[in-house]
Order: C-alpha cells, then sequence, then structure tokens
C-alpha cells in the first residue's frame, strides 16, 4: 500500500465521505433512468470541481492543486467504488497532454477553466472498436483537423478534445466542425462517435512519444477506478454471503465458497500493489512507466472481470436483475477493461518491453 501525506489522506477520506453520502449507487441508477445529453450528473460535477478534484493535476499557478496521479488515482478509486458517472477522468487525460506538450498559451487559455470544472475535456483517439494507436488516419491540412473518433467518452458534452492525428495530438474545441454522434454501450456512461470536419486545430509539441505518454495516464487513472470498482464488487458479495441463509446454512460457512473468496482477496491485494505502483511511477519520472502501467492494467482488467462476474454468480438469481446492483459493476468493468488497451494488448506490450 502506498504511503500518503496528510494532504493525500485528508483526500481520500474526503471524496470516500462525498461519494458515500451524495454519490451512493442509487444516484447512478437515477442518471441512467434519467439519461441526460451528458450522461453525468451536472450539479454533482461542479460540487467535485469545488472540492478541487477538478484541478488535482493542474499546477496551483494555473488554479489547480497540483497533488498529481496518486492523488488522482485516490479520489477516482473512492469514485468507482460507487460507480459515480463523472468526466473526472476524461478530463484528467486531456489535461495530462496539456501539461506534457501544451505551449504556455495553450495552457494558459485551458488549464484554469478545467481545474474550475467550466470545461470537460476528451481524449479522442480510437478510430474503431479496438485501441490501435498505430492505426490513426486522421489528418491535419492548414491547421484544419478531419477524421472520425469512435467510442470517445464524455464527448457527448466535451467542449475540448485532445485528438490523436497521424502526426501528434491537436487541441480541438467543441464547436466548429464537430458533430457528435452517441453511443449506448451497456455501462450507461458517455461514449460518442466524434466526426471532426474542417475543425480548428492547434497542435501540441512533444515528441514522437507523446501519445503514449498520455494513454498510459489515462490507462493509470482508469485502473485507480478499477480497483474501486473491484474493492466495492467484493465487499459487497463478502456481506451477502455472510447474511444469505440457504440450507439452513449462511452461505460464508460454505468452505468452496470461502476458497472462492479467498482468491479474490489475495488478487485484490496485487491489483492495488500494481495499480498504486504505476501512479506513483508517473509522478516520480521513472524510466519504466510503460512496463509498470501495462502491468496494472492486465492486472486490474483480470482481477475486475473476475470479481465483478463473481459477484454476480454468488449473488445468484438476484444478482441477475437488473433491481440489484450487481449488474452494474460487471457492465461499467466490460467497458473499462477494453479501453485503453485489454489486458492481452498490455502483457505483449508488458513482454516486449521486457525484451521478450
Amino acid at each position: 500500500m502506498a504511503v500518503l501525506t496528510e494532504e493525500q489522506t485528508m483526500l481520500r477520506d474526503m471524496a470516500r465521505e462525498w461519494a458515500d453520502n451524495e454519490a451512493p449507487v442509487s444516484a447512478f441508477r437515477k442518471m441512467r433512468d434519467a439519461a441526460p445529453a451528458e450522461f453525468y450528473d451536472a450539479a454533482a460535477w461542479q460540487a467535485q470541481a469545488e472540492m478541487g478534484w477538478a484541478g488535482i493535476l493542474v499546477p496551483e499557478a494555473q488554479g489547480g492543486v497540483g497533488m498529481g496521479y496518486v492523488s488522482l488515482g485516490l479520489v477516482l478509486e473512492q469514485l468507482g467504488r460507487n460507480l459515480v458517472a463523472t468526466p473526472l477522468a476524461a478530463t484528467a487525460a486531456a489535461t495530462s497532454a496539456l501539461l506534457l506538450g501544451g505551449s504556455d498559451a495553450q495552457q494558459a487559455e485551458w488549464l484554469p477553466p478545467i481545474a474550475a470544472g467550466e470545461v470537460v475535456a476528451a481524449l479522442a483517439v480510437d478510430e474503431g472498436p479496438r485501441f490501435a494507436p498505430e492505426g490513426i488516419a486522421t489528418r491535419v491540412e492548414n491547421g484544419r483537423l478531419s477524421g472520425t473518433k469512435e467510442f470517445v467518452a464524455e464527448g457527448d458534452s466535451a467542449q475540448l478534445f485532445v485528438v490523436a492525428a497521424i502526426d501528434g495530438l491537436y487541441l480541438v474545441p467543441g464547436d466548429e466542425g464537430v458533430t457528435r454522434s452517441p453511443r449506448r454501450l451497456t455501462d450507461g456512461r458517455s461514449h460518442a462517435q466524434v466526426r471532426f470536419e474542417n475543425a480548428p486545430a492547434e497542435k501540441l509539441e512533444g515528441g514522437s512519444d507523446l501519445l503514449t505518454q498520455v494513454t498510459d495516464r489515462a490507462a493509470a487513472a482508469l485502473c485507480a477506478e478499477m480497483l474501486g470498482m473491484a474493492e466495492a464488487a467484493f465487499a459487497q458479495t463478502n456481506d451477502y454471503l455472510k447474511t444469505r441463509v440457504q440450507f439452513g446454512q449462511v452461505l460464508a460457512s460454505f468452505q468452496a465458497l470461502q476458497h472462492r473468496m479467498a482468491k479474490m482477496f489475495t488478487e485484490l491485494e496485487l491489483m492495488r500493489s500494481v495499480v498504486e505502483g504505476a501512479l506513483e511511477a508517473i509522478d516520480s519520472g521513472r524510466a519504466d512507466v510503460r512496463q509498470e502501467v501495462s502491468l496494472a492494467k492486465a492486472v486490474a482488467g483480470e482481477t475486475l472481470h473476475l470479481v465483478s462476474r463473481e459477484m454476480i454468480q454468488l449473488h445468484g438469481g438476484i444478482g441477475m436483475t437488473d433491481e440489484h446492483d450487481a449488474g452494474f459493476y460487471l457492465k461499467r468493468a466490460r467497458v473499462l477493461e477494453a479501453m485503453w488497451g485489454n489486458a492481452a494488448w498490455h502483457r505483449d506490450r508488458f513482454a516486449r518491453l521486457g525484451g521478450y
């Protein structure tokens, strides 16, 4: 477990308290049923911004708090526990691109409103059903960007896009030349096809690996949300087994079920270790960030897959119904497993980086 500063401990506890009191899973259910255009609660997002979460990565000079990726992960983990629908992770991914490749003028224009929660930003990379950063066809000519991006998280409402083109990353405001088509995935969150037709674009500076740096940070943040989801799914299943009686016995008394819970517990401990390791590697600027992120995303994907599946199975028939929350965790899990590379993709990259 990461060693937290006093400020980070306070941030984690505040996020947990807010999520439990203001954004339980029932709030997600209510949002899903209401289906607002942005697919999140705008008032809840503003409350998160007022607590400084939108500016966790933004330097203090630009209106943020500059606490880094471990701190971002602490918040996303707590929100993930309750499946809070928030554009925080997507905006943080776009913020990473601005921090790594933005000019002074670009940062001055966009970082303060991002930190204030006035701008939702999104990272637009994929042009097909799978994460394939090497297959980008989007082009820019004379400062105008054209191309189509698929399954852009928070693409329904983003006011700023960081778009991957053949020759780098570009900032594209979400108005002129931008057409959005909602894509309803199983998790009930915002995913959109976004078409850019001669949209004004400003290039971000940075080396040839800027896209990789940004998507690695996006994946690491996603892993923190996945960790919170896995922990909550495990805890709810454990509580259920301790109270549900069948054949005159509490389910937790059956050794076969104890073994299944023990396996999940050990996998969760490993998951926490590698997820925190990836976030710490980013904050410290270590040379092995890519390996750490791939390890974290592979383990996180496999562990969340296991725990969400077991949550359904061990709850029995009630777990199969929409009235129970178990299905929400499984559906969100399947979407996050695929984002920014699934477990197989990251295992392969980890092996290649290791020279195998």
